[in-house]
């Protein structure tokens, strides 16, 4: 038994090692190989070979989407369907690749073409701004036949610009798109030390509230565009993030048949701008809608981002202003670099070129006219070439000597030497302009970000506006359609409960969202959601709908010691469906009067007493403090009272015979 124990935890042991090793590694490989992007040019892989095989198959002409989509798939070994929705969603975000054809619509959500029907090729932007091989690194493609870029040297804020979302394994991302001018202002603002401030811009347009948001995360609330054209009538005509007229569509549809907004008909003319109307009911109009609209609907909807993205190779969570400041930092280097390899190419011109005058200009071909041995005729131009060294910036090669040897005697007799001189002159200019530029690299990248606003900044103005607003409550923009109605003789509370008794039957207005306030005599309470019918009992003093900050005015009588008195409160705090009390408990412990609001009076009418001087008492009830639901009150007077009268707008009494504004303090005989 030992042994077969042993055995078997042996082969777990292999079994779970293998698992976690298999594990990690294909965790590895979708966050960094498909779901997450990278911080140096913001491209997943699938959108990284795309552009690669646009760039490698680039001759000016359109190409059919799927030659493009064929030629990916020798760098992306994973279907033609990925790589074909890649590239209609990188296209559709209209920065890197031009269109021709039907590739769907971002705003109704229609699809595109079939690939053979479509063509495509690179945009302008990233012709400029993606490519370098000097400064790219390439790999082995997964079957070893081709190179591919591991990231491309982009000089524009990509990853901000595109945005992207991927799930991988136990994490995810969601990058808000950015507009285009303002990261490369925001990139001019960090170059000089200026601060700068980012916010998302979305390619359908609408309202963007970023009150919430934290820096590329947190929260946003975005809505569509709604405009009134009459009252009867209105028009989206800009949507939220990732939302389409169709699902938008469906939305209204659904709260339409839930009764939370009232419409005769939707309809959807959306082409290459957003419209959609809305006709509405005869007995609602548009402001009210509206609100309806953003609260139950898609019209509203909230975002939380996530700045994930990969970094040296490992997946981080950071800011925008963070991952601007970073990207700068690789476009001041990559331009430094792209300086540095211009300059040396100018230096090898300017060589040759000095080196072809002096073998020209000094007749140094005549020497080797009549030698016949390819040694003595490689060492003789060495030899002749060795006197004007000093002129030279650099030793004499082997490349070099061959090179001179190549000129045709054509070219010799045709030697223009003030031409020649014109074109050193030009390289000496260049060089020391570029010498200038490596001097203040700073100067020359914000020179360089400002071309490329002066060159593309108009084709991509803001979209979206941003602006604070409250988001919408359910509650608050429910229509008020549910009569609630407590039966006093059967106790029973609903919108399904009708009332027979005027008097004593009593009926609320309010909607599905609404909380009911249940008071009842002896001082309990409790709130409830809006029911179909529920019995509450016939000993019930007050129904209503919980307002916030309403003020109860209450006059209740002590069981214990038999006093009146008076207490105000707002309304106070609750879980539902949970009983409190108002009063203290006691067996004849009562409400006597409950009222709601400010600027109340009231008239006490006393049992006539002997030797009384007063029979009547009146009180202002804002002149007692608004307490806790809690609290206990302040005793109203030491007699007792026969009668209790709101007075509220009446006349003063004109007799003596009454005890005024007294307020807290008991009457005294």
């Amino acid at each position: 038994m030992t042994e077969t124990f042993s055995e078997e935890n042996t082969t777990y042991g292999k079994l779970h090692q293998l698992f976690d090793t298999n594990f990690l590694d294909y965790t590895s490989y979708v966050i960094r190989e498909r779901a997450i992007p990278d911080i140096k040019d913001g491209l997943k892989p699938v959108q990284r070979r795309i552009l690669q095989t646009l760039f490698n198959m680039d001759d000016g002409r359109f190409h059919k989407v799927a030659n493009v989509v064929g030629d990916t798939m020798k760098l992306h070994p994973h279907g033609d369907a990925s790589i074909f929705a890649a590239l209609v969603n990188l296209a559709n975000k209209e920065y890197l690749i031009e269109r021709q054809g039907n590739f769907g619509n971002i705003f109704t959500g229609d699809q595109a073409s079939a690939s053979r029907y479509i063509e495509c090729r690179l945009s302008p932007l990233a012709k400029k701004t993606l490519f370098n091989k000097e400064l790219t690194t390439y790999t082995d493609s997964y079957d070893g036949r081709m190179q591919e870029p591991v990231t491309l040297p982009a000089k524009i804020p990509l990853i901000l610009m595109l945005g992207a979302e991927g799930i991988a394994v136990g994490m995810a991302t969601k990058i808000m798109p950015h507009n285009f001018e303002e990261l490369l202002k925001a990139q001019i603002s960090y170059l000089r030390e200026e601060d700068f401030v980012l916010y998302p811009d979305f390619p359908r347009g609408g309202i963007v509230d970023v009150s919430e948001y934290d820096h590329g995360n947190g929260k946003l609330l975005c809505r569509a565009r709604i405009k009134e054209v009459d009252d009867k009538t209105i028009t989206i005509t800009e949507l939220p993030y990732n939302i389409t007229t169709q699902t938008l569509i469906e939305s209204v549809e659904r709260a339409a048949k839930a009764g939370k907004v009232k419409i005769t008909s939707i309809n959807d003319y959306t082409a290459e701008q957003v419209e959609v109307e809305i006709k509405l009911a005869k007995e609602v109009y548009a402001e009210e809608t509206i609100m309806a609209l953003y609260a139950f609907t898609d019209c509203e909807i909230s975002v939380s981002p996530n700045l994930t993205l990969i970094r040296d190779n490992t997946p981080v969570t950071m800011s925008v202003e963070e991952v601007l400041k970073s990207i700068t930092d690789e476009l001041v280097r990559n331009l430094e670099k792209e300086l540095g390899i211009e300059i040396g190419k100018l230096l090898e011109k300017l060589h040759a070129r000095r080196l072809e005058q002096i073998f020209i200009e000094e007749r140094l071909y005549k020497r080797i006219e009549e030698i016949s041995s390819q040694r003595e005729i490689v060492k003789t131009v060495k030899d002749s070439l060795e006197p004007f060294r000093s002129e030279l910036d650099r030793n004499i090669t082997r490349e070099d000597i061959d090179r001179l040897l190549e000129i045709k005697i054509r070219r010799i007799s045709r030697f223009d030497i003030n031409r020649q001189q014109k074109e050193i002159k030009d390289i000496e200019k260049e060089i020391l302009i570029i010498r200038n530029h490596l001097k203040d690299m700073i100067g020359y990248t914000i020179m360089y970000i400002e071309s490329l606003i002066a060159e593309f900044g108009a084709e991509y103005p803001r979209r979206s506006e941003i602006r604070t607003f409250d988001e919408v409550a359910a509650r608050e923009a429910a229509f008020a359609d549910l009569t609630v109605c407590y039966h006093k003789q059967s106790g029973f509370l609903g919108h399904k409960v009708e009332a027979e008794n005027q008097e004593e039957d009593r009926e609320v207005l309010c909607s599905e969202y609404d909380r009911i306030l249940i008071i009842y005599n002896d001082g309990r309470y409790k709130v409830v959601n809006v029911p179909e019918k529920l019995f509450i009992g016939g000993d019930v003093h007050y129904v209503g709908v919980v307002e916030k900050d309403t003020v109860f005015n209450v006059i209740y009588k002590n069981g214990q010691d038999g006093y009146l008195y008076i207490k105000r409160f707002s309304t106070p705090k609750y879980i539902l469906n949970r009983e409190y009390r108002l009063i203290p408990e006691h067996a004849n412990s009562q409400i006597r009067l409950l009222t709601t609001g400010k600027e109340t009076s009231l008239r006490l009418n006393l049992v006539p007493k002997a030797r009384a001087k007063y029979n009547r008492m009146d009180i202002v009830v804002d002149e007692y403090l608004v307490k806790g639901a809690g609290a206990k009150g302040k005793r109203l007077t030491n007699r007792t009272v026969r009668k209790i009268t709101n007075t509220t707008g009446m006349e003063e009494p004109e007799d003596d015979s009454v005890i005024r504004n007294l307020p807290g303090f008991p009457v005294k005989e």
